[in-house]
């Protein structure tokens, strides 16, 4: 890939970034307003208050010379997505500068330690001189924007200060805004700033050409499969548990909500043959714990914690509560069936953990914001459920019809590995476009006159 010189100029700006800027300042004015009254509105602003210092002190502490990615992701479920494409990126080049800017508040906390990052930071508002700002600091010789988050200016800027630019993870969802007759115009500038696209389908890369005139979009597939894979390989933590769930159907329920929960309980009181049952919520503290725990007893069903595990445990009569947390991928390796919670609220929670293992994965009627799930419900590997009536039906299939549930855990495992090898294919590109840098870099020295 050749390096593009610094101070290349952008895309021009179409109406629909004009009108942006011409926006801008009023919706940040009302935000501000609105921070008076509600803590969230006030936060966004206090968060970024030290941004530019920290920039400064981090930006001036890396050599000149080295090669500096800028990757941006909303939140830490889109970052998951940059993960392995870091730390293949770092095994080969240790010495690479990475700089990892976040929207929102709960991906900058799960990641501000990140340990292959020189800084973790809160990206500024979407001004113009925030962004130049920004970009004029880090002078990223790469910006690698995961899945969407589209700041305008920022994407200029970084463009504009000679970065290589790629978009990964790329999901163009149908009905989405992007599509929408008045903006797509605007979209189309926005996703013309990239010099390669990674899209997770054929579908998507198909949009992104015939819809929005991006030649530079392939298929390359999630990266977080590349990510799940690797991690499934390390079931340490687990061990213990699996003698005691031998020669068992058990149903492992992880990043559960109360509406989970309930199906699942209403759903396992009428089973003829119900599995072993592994709760894992959605947030392990002492007063979700303790909520879960006077449930089960109203339904005279017998529970432990995992962190009091002993002996006197029974998977045939108790549910094993986790009430710790860090293993819920491993978890579902103990698993023969897999629900997902989170499908009865905002959206489901991850799919691609348990489908790894090769076991069916269920989960309720809000996925359609998850590629993934909707993929694996496509290609056989999950089902979904709207009423604990539903997921008996379902469970006393998988249960009592083994060569059922083997056939849907097999659509599932096909599914993760037809979809492994992203990272391999961004890396490289990264890898090029290191190379491609640096040969610039050397060539430009020995060109220029001697002083």
């Amino acid at each position: 890939m050749k390096a593009p010189k610094k101070g290349t100029t952008a895309p021009m700006q179409n109406t629909g970034i004009t009108l942006y800027n011409l926006l801008l300042p009023a919706a940040l004015f009302i935000l501000k307003q609105l921070g008076k009254v509600q803590s969230k509105a006030r936060l966004f602003f206090a968060l970024r208050h030290t941004v530019f210092p920290e920039l400064e002190n981090a930006t001036s502490a890396i050599p000149p010379g080295k090669f500096r990615i800028w990757i941006h992701a909303s939140s830490v479920g889109e970052f998951e997505q940059a993960r392995p494409v870091i730390s293949t990126i770092k095994a080969s080049r240790p010495d690479l500068a990475v700089f990892v800017s976040f929207l929102s508040d709960s991906g900058y906390n799960a990641r501000k330690d990140y340990p292959d990052a020189d800084i973790v930071f809160y990206l500024p508002a979407d001004t113009p001189d925030n962004a130049e700002k920004t970009a004029s600091l880090l002078h990223a010789d790469l910006f690698m924007l995961m899945r969407y988050d589209f700041w305008p200016n920022h994407l200029l800027a970084a463009k504009r200060h000679g970065a290589t630019m790629v978009l990964a993870a790329a999901v163009l969802r149908p009905g989405s805004a992007y599509f929408n007759p008045l903006l797509k115009g605007f979209y189309r500038t926005l996703f013309n700033l990239f010099d390669r696209i990674f899209t997770v389908s054929e579908s998507n890369t198909r949009a992104f050409r015939e819809q929005f005139g991006c030649l530079q979009a392939q298929t390359a597939g999630e990266p977080r499969i590349d990510q799940v894979i690797l991690r499934s390989k390390n079931t340490e933590r687990v061990a213990r548990l699996k003698p005691l769930f031998m020669n068992r159907t058990v149903l492992v329920a992880g990043s559960v909500w109360e509406k989970d929960e309930e199906t699942i309980l209403e759903a396992m009181r009428t089973l003829h043959n119900p599995p072993s049952l592994i709760l894992v919520p959605h947030k392990v503290g002492t007063e979700t714990i303790e909520r879960l725990e006077k449930r089960l007893q109203k339904k005279n069903l017998g529970f432990m914690r995992v962190s009091a595990l002993d002996e006197r445990f029974d998977a045939g009569k108790q549910v094993l509560i986790i009430d710790q947390t860090g293993y819920l991928l491993e978890l579902y390796s103990v698993a023969s069936i897999a629900f997902v919670g989170g499908g009865f609220g905002i959206n489901v929670h991850n799919t691609l953990e348990p489908a790894v293992y090769s076991i069916p994965v269920i989960f309720g009627p809000r996925y359609h914001n998850s590629p993934e799930a909707e993929t694996l419900l496509e290609t056989g590997g999950a089902s979904t459920v709207q009423t604990p009536d539903e997921l008996r039906r379902i469970l006393d299939r998988l249960i009592n019809r083994e060569g059922e549930r083997e056939k849907q855990g097999k659509a599932a495992g096909e599914f993760i590995r037809k979809g492994a090898g992203a990272t391999a294919m961004i890396s490289g590109l990264i890898e090029n476009a290191i190379d491609a840098k640096v040969a610039y870099r050397i060539s430009s020295d020995t060109t220029s006159p001697a002083k």
